[in-house]
């Protein structure tokens, strides 16, 4: 605010300690204070009007614009307008989050029940996942899907736009390029080709992402724990200064002093310099808060490929500190540990890829974990990436490979191609992934058989999990550490019945499996309870199994409330297993 000089009159209540805006450091009224002003696609000043009024009036003309608020920007049009917005941003299946009027409005989108209704109605004002209507827009809103992201206004201009707006939702995703950081200034929110800019002429300090949550019982399950929610601290039983620069994807950074863990904001995916260059200054930011000046330790994933280590090396360099790798998947389990505040746990760690102790790609691990190490209890059987990243993109090849080895008939390619993704099977990674599990079935099914953004074909997956029931006869066999997956599924291919119940019954199958080995293991040690953790577990019907089984075999269920799930809680774990080697 220093670029905003207060005038008189707010001068002399911010001086009046009887005043009840005495020393409030954002003091300012309409004379003094920031205004709005709205940019056509040039960036030429509309000065005719309210610039408000003015923006929802194109908005419901069928405009897409774009919003500033205070720790970002936001690119919105109604629902009638989503065909227009995914053609221009080349995002044709990617779910949006929508912004409605009121709560009145949620319930005509979603079913929240009442823990979510809490979350959208509180101070913090999450997107909140909820299961859909059968509202038309939903489809549009978020394609194949069975929730939508919903939130309730939260800035001034946002209550003002809806009471210009005859609608009673709009899209609100964040404006940037993709891969790259939201947009901070005029100059490059132009480029983003929106018909219309509500702007405003204060600097965004600190941009911050909106924070989106999933209700699982009583617990939150954060997907971007962001506005709203940062900074907060989490204790931790071990002191000393350390910090973790997370993983590859859904990145955030951790800062711990004085037995005490901050999270950064959500910063994004770590393929772009600039997104690391923002996750370097979130850190340094978050730091100079705490007053953070020496570090103890400095902590890394153990990808050699992963664009942050670069950052994590010049952090240990300059403050002439330890720098430690630490496992993917313990990282994983050990932020499940810093979250539920327990030291010792075995635990499911599912997700797509995480670089592996020996150098393969893990994702359907347990765990038995402490902050000092882990043990590899059992995992999936891996099988091969063909073409590695390509793979991913491209669950047929998931498909193709667990058919070969299956000695399965060949599905989806010509013969030609089918020859070269033959003679890939012995030199492409092999995969232990929960998630390319999920893709695999996803395909299979001909649910979805093309991604064209992360965790697609899992996500539309997941309807038919919540639908099916375990009626298909399905074992997923275990030989000494490793679940069969090949065989498993084998059977799927030969077993009839809906694709719902068959999606149920093979992943029941496997996680029965998986809790079986975790059950062993947790009695076997005397721990007592077993944890969920990985971008798998937002999935609530897999974490639901899991819970019902684990519970059946006596033992404590453990899942996350405060940190990330998925990748976003990378980083707490690393610094604190960091801390706990380096302090003891």
């Amino acid at each position: 605010m220093q670029n905003f000089p207060m005038c008189p009159d707010c001068r002399s209540e911010y001086e009046d300690p009887t005043a009840r805006r005495f020393h409030h450091q954002t003091i300012s009224c309409p004379r003094c204070g920031p205004t709005y002003y709205l940019l056509d696609p040039d960036g030429k000043r509309l000065t005719q009007g309210d610039p408000v009024a003015m923006f929802a009036e194109r908005l419901q003309h069928g405009a897409i614009g774009m919003t500033k608020g205070w720790g970002g920007m936001h690119i919105c049009c109604t629902l009638g307008t989503i065909p227009r917005l995914r053609e221009r941003y080349h995002r044709h299946q990617k779910p949006f989050a929508v912004m409605v009027r009121d709560l009145k409005a949620a319930m005509k989108y979603g079913r929240p029940n009442q823990r979510e209704i809490e979350l959208l109605t509180s101070p913090h004002r999450p997107v909140v996942l909820v299961p859909k209507t059968d509202e038309t827009a939903n489809e549009a809103i978020a394609p194949g899907l069975g929730n939508v992201g919903l939130f309730l206004p939260y800035t001034e201009m946002q209550h003002l736009l809806f009471h210009h707006l005859t609608e009673d939702a709009l899209v609100m995703t964040s404006a940037n390029v993709p891969g790259e950081p939201m947009v901070l200034r005029d100059s490059d929110a132009l480029d983003l080709r929106a018909d219309l800019y509500l702007m405003h002429n204060r600097e965004i300090a600190n941009r911050c992402d909106d924070s989106v949550v999933r209700a699982f019982g009583e617990q939150t399950f954060f997907m971007r724990r962001s506005r709203g929610y940062i900074p907060s601290p989490i204790d931790i039983p071990m002191k000393g200064q350390a910090v973790g620069v997370g993983a590859q994807e859904n990145l955030t950074g951790t800062v711990t002093g004085d037995g005490r863990l901050f999270t950064t904001q959500f910063i994004g995916d770590g393929d772009s310099p600039r997104v690391i260059d923002f996750l370097g200054a979130a850190i340094d930011h978050l730091r100079r808060l705490l007053g953070i000046d020496n570090l103890d330790a400095v902590a890394m994933d153990l990808h050699p490929g992963y664009t942050n280590r670069k950052l994590a090396r010049e952090m240990a360099r300059q403050a002439g500190t330890e720098l430690i790798e630490v496992q993917h998947h313990w990282a994983h389990a050990a932020s499940l540990m810093v979250d539920a505040g327990v030291d010792e746990l075995v635990c499911l760690t599912l997700d797509g890829t995480g670089y592996g102790s020996d150098g393969q790609a893990w994702g359907g691990e347990v765990l038995h974990t402490t902050f000092e190490d882990f043990t590899r209890v059992a995992h999936l059987q891996g099988f091969p990436l063909l073409g590695g990243e390509m793979a991913v993109r491209d669950p047929r090849r998931l498909v193709f490979a667990l058919s070969a080895l299956a000695d399965l008939p060949l599905p989806y390619f010509s013969d030609r191609d089918a020859d070269v993704l033959s003679k890939l099977m012995t030199s492409s990674p092999l995969t232990t992934g929960f998630g390319r599990m999920l893709d695999a079935v996803s395909c299979h099914l001909g649910i979805c058989q093309k991604r064209s953004y992360d965790g697609e074909p899992a996500m539309k997956l997941e309807p038919f999990l919540e639908r099916g029931r375990r009626s298909v006869p399905l074992v997923a066999e275990r030989r000494s550490d490793i679940i069969q997956t090949v065989d498993l599924f084998r059977q799927l291919t030969e077993a009839r019945g809906s694709r719902e119940d068959l999606a149920h019954s093979f992943v029941a199958a496997l996680l029965e499996s998986m809790v079986d080995a975790a059950a062993d293991t947790a009695t076997e040690q005397g721990v007592g309870r077993i944890g969920l953790t990985g971008g798998v577990s937002y999935n609530g019907t897999i974490a639901e199994m899991v819970k019902d089984m684990v519970e059946r075999r006596g033992l404590e269920f453990v899942c996350h409330n405060r940190l990330p799930n998925g990748d976003g809680g990378i980083s707490s774990g690393q610094a604190a297993v960091a801390l706990k080697k380096v302090r003891g």
